[in-house]
């Protein structure tokens, strides 16, 4: 081989690795913009993409965690208007949303519209005892009618049934209905629900705007909710919490709409995790989301009873009579970033930030919900009254809580498994490549431009292959 020739084979070498590097930086956009288009592709709720298909499916189980509180000392709460003592019971566990959406409907304006059908089953292995269980709980009578009614009524009504403050109700009673003797009707924390629909729903598909995809445009015909008399609380914003949009931005809030707590609401980036090797963006709820109007004025149109929130500096309570049309106080769990005289009103609470949170666990490029946590507590109110003979020898307003529910789904391995190798190995698989291009085409061209430089300094009369 002459001089010559090794020159322009270590130019052609140094050349061709220059081009290969550049290659792999040019695929470096190339690739992120295929990528970008085809998760927008599959992120838009229509036939055959990715989104509506896990949008429609029902494979991935989600599952309602009741826990009970049972008072220990009815009598002393009654006779001489001691604080409840309360023990939990739980959890009672039921799966639910097993049905899948109906009345699917697409139009041309980049919506589609369904309902939800809801039914809850027994789960027996996931529970600690059985819906037969017993225990003492607030009357929602007499706390309904303490709230909605002129007392000197509601006494006739408590004395002649011989209702009382505190009686002994089974699970499935407490949670899905019972006949009342005093109002001759049926009641139950959660009844209706069998057979019930939620909805409908109208959201957008996304086809038009990405940004938009899943978020709710109408909830039962309506774009905004009347419950709160202010157009700021009243305004349905977000999603349903069960997806967002693609290429999440953690330094952005996620909004998303609740009818169980009447309003909408969001949730603030916590951390990255992993969730079964899948990195996810776990966004929690904030404290300030159930602030009092003090600490957050956004709150100030939740406030609806100046007196019972001590001139609304109260935390950690959401009145849901003019939504439920039944004196329910919300809360999270324990009176979590509650105001201290709600967990000073009943012994036996202990607030917990790491089991009483709500949390949702969101893979950031498709923006679909892997994992959450949905935990809230319901309370009714009763306290002293003049005309109420039962409550004679209470001093204090008490907000009773009844019972919390976790609502939550994980994802399970097999879909895991699924999303790994469409999504992230695919992704994993172009950005190998790239990189392969660059490094490959850098060592190539640096080992070709030593060697030239090598070679170009040798005398021209030195032979090479001694």
């Amino acid at each position: 081989m002459t001089c010559c020739d090794l020159k322009c084979g270590l130019i052609t070498g140094t050349v061709l690795g220059a081009l290969i590097a550049v290659l792999g930086g040019i695929l470096i956009p190339v690739g992120n913009d295929f990528i970008e288009n085809t998760v927008h592709k599959e992120t838009v709720l229509e036939n055959g993409t990715l989104a509506f298909d896990t949008w429609t499916s029902v494979d991935i189980s989600i599952y309602r965690q009741f826990w009970l509180f049972d008072v220990q000392n009815a009598d002393d709460v009654v006779k001489q208007g001691a604080k409840p003592v309360l023990v939990q019971k739980g959890p009672y566990t039921y799966r639910t949303r097993f049905i899948p959406k109906k009345d699917i409907t697409f139009y041309d304006n980049y919506t589609v519209s369904f309902v939800l059908p809801a039914g809850a089953i027994f789960e027996p292995s996931m529970s600690v005892g059985t819906e037969e269980d017993t225990f003492t709980s607030l009357n929602l009578a007499v706390a309904g009618v303490y709230s909605l009614m002129p007392h000197f009524i509601a006494n006739i009504l408590i004395q002649s049934s011989r209702s009382t403050l505190f009686q002994k109700t089974t699970v499935k009673e407490l949670l899905w209905g019972y006949h009342d003797l005093m109002l001759n009707s049926t009641l139950g924390v959660f009844y209706p629900y069998n057979g019930t629909l939620d909805g409908p729903y109208t959201v957008s598909t996304g086809k038009d705007d990405i940004k938009k995809v899943a978020t709710i445009e109408r909830w039962q015909g309506e774009t905004s909710l009347s419950y709160w008399n202010d157009p700021y609380c009243n305004k349905i914003n977000g999603t349903d919490g069960s997806s967002f949009h693609p290429f999440l931005d953690k330094k952005k809030p996620l909004f998303f709409f609740s009818p169980d707590i009447c309003r909408s609401i969001s949730a603030q980036y916590n951390s990255t995790i992993d969730l079964k090797g899948i990195d996810v963006y776990r966004y929690m709820l904030p404290p300030e989301a159930l602030a009092s109007p003090v600490e957050n004025p956004d709150n100030q149109c939740y406030c609806t009873d100046p007196v019972l929130t001590k001139n609304c500096t109260t935390a950690g309570l959401l009145d849901l009579t003019a939504c439920r049309g039944a004196p329910v106080f919300l809360s999270l769990p324990h009176f979590l970033f509650g105001s201290n005289d709600l967990l000073q009103g009943v012994i036996g609470l202990n607030p917990n930030f790491d089991e009483h949170s709500i949390f949702l666990d969101v893979e950031p490029i498709t923006g679909f919900t892997l994992r959450f946590a949905k935990r809230l507590q319901l309370n009714m109110l009763y306290g002293p009254s003049d005309h109420i003979e039962i409550l004679k020898n209470i001093t204090e307003h008490t907000i009773f809580p009844i019972l919390w529910v976790n609502e939550t789904a994980a994802l399970d391995d097999e879909t895991a498994d699924m999303f790994k190798k469409e999504l992230i190995g695919r992704m994993e698989l172009l950005e190998g490549f790239q990189i392969g291009l660059i490094v490959v085409g850098l060592i190539l061209f640096a080992s070709c431009l030593i060697a030239l430089i090598v070679v170009s300094m040798k005398p021209k009369n030195a032979n090479l292959f001694k």
